[in-house]
C-alpha cells in the first residue's frame, strides 16, 4: 500500500501476514524476558554493599578474628561476593599506616568501615565524618573522644567495648594467687594508645590496695621493644602484665619469646600470647566481639544511623592458662584458679 501527493510516491506501507506479525511478536516479547534478568541482575550487582575492614596486624595473625567477622555476616545472610564484597587492608603493626590505608578505602566508596582498637577507631574517625565506623574492642569511647556516651555515641561511630571496671585490677589478682610471693611488677603500655591512661591509673590503685610495686615500660614501635626489654631486665620485676594494644598483639612472638628466656610470669590481655607459649590471659572475647560486629554492620546496612545504635559492652571475659608454661616457670596453679578458667592448654 503506497501514500500518493500528485503523482508522486511518499511512503509505502507493507502488509504483512498475519502469521509473520505473530512471530515478531513472539520474538520481540521473548527477547524482552530474556534481557530483564540481565539487567536486573546488574542493577542488583552494582548495588552490592562494600565493607572496609581496618586491621591492625596482617591477614595471616587476624585470622581469628577475620573468621568469627565473616561468620557472623553468613548468620544474617551475607554471602561474601555475592551480597557483600569486603576491602581488606592491613596496618602490619604499623599505626603510621593508618592514614593511608583509610584513605584507600574512603576512595573505594566503602559502606562501613570496620576497625579494632582505640588508636585505629581515632584514625578512621579523624579522617570521615560520613562513612559510617563499626569499631570492635575500644577501651573508653567516651574518654577518649570517640563517643559522646554508650548509649548514643553520636558522629558517624559505634561498636563494641572492651573496657571493664577494675579489669586491670582484677588482671593483678589472678597473678598473685599464681605467685603468692610477688612483690614487683612490671607493666608494658603503648602511649600511642590513648586507653593506656585509663589502664595506667587502673593499675595503679589495684597494687596500692594489693601492696605491690610497679612500675610501667613504654613501647611507642616496634624498633623500641629491646629497650623495654632490657629496662624490665634491670627493674627484676616478679611478673610482666601487657596492656591491651594491637601493636604487641601483632608482636607476641617476641612478647612471649622474652617473658619465657627471662622466666618472667606474664599476663596477657589476648589470649593469642598463651597460645604462643605465655602463662595467662584475661579479657573479654574478642573473637566473639568481631563475632557481633556483623550485627552493627547489618543495621548500618539497612539504614540505621551509627550515631543512633547503642555500643555494647563485655558481658563475660575469658581466663586462658598454660599449663606448660606454668610447669616450665616452677608454678602450680592453684584449684581456685582453675575452677574459674575457660580453657587450660596443656
Amino acid at each position: 500500500m503506497s501514500l500518493r501527493e500528485g503523482g508522486e510516491e511518499l511512503f509505502t506501507f507493507f502488509r504483512f501476514p498475519k502469521a509473520q506479525m505473530n512471530r515478531r511478536a513472539f520474538i520481540a516479547t521473548a527477547t524482552a524476558i530474556l534481557v530483564a534478568p540481565l539487567a536486573a541482575d546488574a542493577q542488583q550487582a552494582a548495588k552490592v554493599p562494600r565493607i572496609g575492614f581496618l586491621g591492625n596486624s596482617t591477614a595471616a595473625l587476624e585470622a581469628n578474628l577475620v573468621g568469627p567477622f565473616r561468620e557472623g555476616l553468613r548468620d544474617l545472610g551475607y554471602v561474601e561476593g555475592r551480597h557483600i564484597l569486603i576491602e581488606y587492608r592491613w596496618a602490619e603493626g604499623t599505626y603510621e599506616r593508618f592514614p593511608a590505608l583509610i584513605a584507600e578505602l574512603i576512595a573505594l566508596r566503602v559502606d562501613v568501615i570496620v576497625t579494632a582498637g582505640t588508636p585505629a577507631s581515632l584514625a578512621v574517625k579523624k579522617a570521615t565524618t560520613s562513612v559510617p565506623v563499626v569499631m570492635v574492642a575500644v577501651g573508653d569511647p567516651v574518654g577518649t573522644g570517640l563517643a559522646a556516651s554508650l548509649a548514643r555515641p553520636g558522629a558517624n561511630l559505634t561498636g563494641l567495648v572492651s573496657i571493664a571496671p577494675d579489669l586491670e585490677g582484677k588482671r593483678l589478682e589472678l597473678l598473685r594467687e599464681l605467685v603468692p610471693k610477688l612483690s614487683h611488677v612490671s607493666f608494658l603500655l603503648n602511649p600511642a594508645n590513648p586507653f593506656h591512661v585509663v589502664s595506667q591509673k587502673q593499675a595503679r590503685a589495684a597494687a596500692a590496695a594489693l601492696h605491690l610495686k610497679v612500675e610501667f615500660v613504654e613501647v611507642r614501635a616496634e624498633s623500641e621493644f629491646d629497650q623495654a626489654f632490657d629496662a624490665i631486665v634491670r627493674g627484676r620485676p616478679g611478673a610482666l602484665i601487657m596492656l591491651a594494644d594491637r601493636l604487641f598483639l601483632h608482636h607476641r612472638a617476641r612478647i612471649v619469646d622474652f617473658t619465657t628466656r627471662h622466666r618472667l610470669p606474664g599476663m596477657y590481655a589476648y589470649r593469642e600470647l598463651v597460645e604462643a607459649g605465655g602463662l595467662m590471659s584475661f579479657g573479654p572475647s574478642y573473637p566473639g566481639m568481631h563475632r557481633r560486629a556483623a550485627y552493627f554492620v547489618d543495621r548500618i546496612l539497612r539504614g540505621a544511623k551509627a550515631a543512633d545504635l547503642p555500643m555494647e559492652q563485655p558481658t563475660t571475659f575469658e581466663l586462658v592458662l598454660n599449663l606448660r608454661a606454668a610447669k616450665a616457670l616452677g608454678l602450680a596453679i592453684p584449684q581456685s584458679v582453675l575452677l574459674r578458667a575457660t580453657e587450660v592448654i596443656q
